[in-house]
């Protein structure tokens, strides 16, 4: 289940001092927090947009409507969800009745490995075979349905991919770049790569997975001499726009054969995320082979690098 309210400002300084203990490390883009209590994710966003997700959404949400009817005699419906997705819905169908070329990255939340991120063309001919394949919502898709699909994709669908290995990741962020930054350069790398190229593909949108306000993307890329500009920005755009969701694939394929590819190397398995799980293979890996190794495998930026240096101490 899933409920969407919006709430005032006074409202949601009592939510943001309510969870602050059971808060997610993990903040999705917009948000002011995400947290778990019992089997309810509820995340707050700046606009005062809260999400209460779980089987108990309902009874979480309540205490909110509640209190605003309380102190600021205002009724919420609940119904407003239905509303959002009713728009997702719409949009859903939109982005899927067109010619599009979507970018999508990989990477950006796991520790080990590097950002892998493809930018893909999708004629509205080839809907049905991104539909036969089960590209719909990529994001549900598990590993081994990826390593099945991509190569098909590859061979089927016209894209550009870009692979920033951690060396380069941590020189990035030595200059004081960002993730946003980074995402936004390499995003807008593989774009202006695959609408310049020859063939000159039909599209009749660009269509990026909105990760920044479309004003502070085009900030991020000031600096380049060749620039994107003409893109459409929309959240979840994975689950709404074949392009994107070809990409996204194309990416996760790249990235998990990068990732086997430096476990083979070292000789240690190298897992996904930044848990207590690939703390430990951290620890494994600097025993082995020493500190600096992480700077050629791994985002140093990551709290896990800390983690990973205390533990080799011990």
């Amino acid at each position: 289940m899933t409920i969407v309210i919006k709430v005032s400002e006074n409202i949601k300084q009592k939510m943001v001092e309510y969870y602050k203990n059971v808060r997610r490390e993990k903040t999705p883009p917009y948000a002011l927090f995400q947290a778990m209590e019992a089997d309810t994710i509820i995340t707050l966003y700046e606009s005062g947009k809260a999400m209460f997700q779980g089987i108990s959404a309902d009874i979480d949400a309540n205490i909110w409507i509640d209190m605003e009817k309380k102190i600021n005699n205002r009724t919420i419906d609940i119904n407003e969800s239905k509303k959002e997705k009713e728009k997702y819905k719409e949009e859903l169908n939109y982005y899927y009745s067109m010619s599009t070329i979507g970018s999508d990255e990989v990477g950006t939340g796991d520790y080990f490995g590097p950002i892998v991120v493809t930018a893909s063309y999708v004629d509205k001919k080839n809907i049905d075979l991104i539909n036969e394949l089960g590209v719909k919502d990529s994001k549900k898709l598990n590993d081994e349905k990826i390593l099945k699909i991509a190569p098909i994709l590859m061979k089927q669908i016209p894209y550009v991919t870009f692979t920033l290995n951690n060396q380069e990741y941590n020189k990035y962020q030595s200059i004081g770049y960002n993730m946003n930054k980074i995402k936004a350069i390499l995003h807008n790398k593989v774009l202006y790569s695959l609408t310049h190229k020859e063939e000159n593909y039909p599209y009749q949108k660009i269509v990026v997975d909105q990760f920044v306000y479309p004003k502070k993307y085009f900030e991020h890329i000031s600096e380049a001499t060749e620039k994107v500009k003409d893109i459409t920005f929309t959240t979840k755009a994975e689950s709404k726009c074949a392009s994107v969701a070809v990409a996204s694939i194309i990416s996760r394929y790249i990235f998990l054969l990068k990732i086997d590819e430096m476990s083979k190397e070292i000789g240690i398995d190298i897992p996904k995320g930044a848990n207590d799980i690939v703390d430990e293979a951290g620890k494994k890996i600097t025993e082995k082979y020493g500190f600096n190794k992480l700077n050629e495998i791994a985002k140093l930026n990551f709290k896990n690098t800390e983690k990973i240096k205390l533990a080799t101490k011990k």
